[in-house]
Parts: C-alpha cells; sequence; structure tokens
C-alpha cells in the first residue's frame, strides 16, 4: 500500500512538472507573438495580457489549492517570472498591463500565505529565485510592483516574517526592524484596498 501511494506522488510530482515545463513554453510563445505583433503597442500588449491570464486560468485550475497547493506555486511562479519577461515589450500605455502584474503579485502573495507549514525547502528556494530574477527584470522596465513579493520572499517561508507573525498574533507589528524584518506600511495598506 505504502509503495502504491508512494508511485501516484512520483506520478502526480511528475505530472505536475510537465504541466509546467508546458505552461512555461505557452508563455514563451505569447511573449513570442507579442514582439513580432505588427499591431499597435496597446492593441499587442492588451492582447499579450488577455491570452496571459486565459492560459494562466486554464493551468491553474488543474489544481485545487485545498487538495495540492505545490504545483499552483509552481504554475505562478513560472507565469510571474514569464510577465516579467515580456515587460520590456509591454504598452504601459495599455492599462492592462499595471493590472495584470497587480493581480499576479497578490495572488502570488496570497497563495504563499496559504501554504502549510512547513514548505518544502527545495520549493521555497524555488521561490525566492523566480521572485529575485521577476523583480530584477521588472525593475529593468521600471515596474517595482513586486516589492510585498520580494519582502515575503527573502525570508525563510512565508511566515517567518515578523510582521505577519505579530498580525497573527495580534501583537503590535514592530516598526523599528530592518527591511528585511517587515512589511512596509504602504504594502499593508494595498493589501487592505485590494
Amino acid at each position: 500500500m505504502a509503495d502504491e501511494e508512494a508511485e501516484h506522488d512520483r506520478s502526480a510530482q511528475s505530472g505536475a512538472s510537465a504541466a509546467v515545463a508546458a505552461l512555461g513554453e505557452r508563455l514563451q510563445g505569447l511573449a513570442a507573438a507579442l514582439k513580432s505583433s505588427t499591431q499597435s503597442p496597446v492593441q499587442s500588449a492588451s492582447q499579450y495580457c488577455q491570452e496571459f491570464c486565459q492560459t494562466l486560468l486554464e493551468y491553474a485550475s488543474r489544481w485545487r489549492m485545498e487538495e495540492d497547493p505545490l504545483p499552483l506555486v509552481q504554475v505562478y511562479t513560472t507565469a510571474l517570472v514569464s510577465y516579467a519577461h515580456a515587460a520590456a515589450c509591454l504598452s504601459m500605455q495599455c492599462e492592462n498591463v499595471q493590472l495584470v502584474l497587480e493581480r499576479l503579485t497578490l495572488s502570488c502573495v496570497e497563495l504563499l500565505l496559504s501554504l502549510p507549514e512547513p514548505v518544502p525547502v527545495a520549493l521555497w528556494k524555488d521561490v525566492q529565485v523566480s521572485v529575485q530574477v521577476a523583480d530584477s527584470l521588472l525593475q529593468q522596465s521600471g515596474i517595482s510592483q513586486l516589492h510585498m513579493l520580494s519582502v515575503l520572499a527573502q525570508e525563510g517561508g512565508p511566515w517567518t516574517n515578523a510582521t505577519l507573525q505579530s498580525i497573527m498574533s495580534k501583537e503590535a507589528p514592530e516598526t523599528s526592524k530592518g527591511k528585511n524584518n517587515k512589511v512596509g506600511k504602504k504594502n499593508l495598506n494595498w493589501c487592505r484596498a485590494a
């Protein structure tokens, strides 16, 4: 029985890895189409955002957060890095560019905060690297919307942030700690507003 469960887990993990790889390829295809588009920059960006969201929804809907959240983390981090790579070709005059990134970032934060503890070390390292890469690429394009996610990813896990721990324990958060130990007041207000 234990052997059957282990085989089922390996099969599910292999299937998730294949799906995430396929998602990466689809998103690369969307980015290539964006780069070679003959439409106006705003139209190209709008079309890319729409197809990006449809593709992400298609892949993310394969797993339920309550049952198997780890493949969802891989789906969202793959999407985040892909979007960051495409950002240099996206017209900021298209309102969907910022909106998609805001929603993607917020979804990633919510997903990470809903993970069971402890998060597997290898997965958390992948999250950290993905967020760093995406943040760097977006900063090169003049976009700094990943601050909240970057702060969260710098920690040892989603719930190791001192401010989050104090909020959950209903204590007043300490604001005098270093920048890596707090979520900025601006970001907390953004969370409440969204």
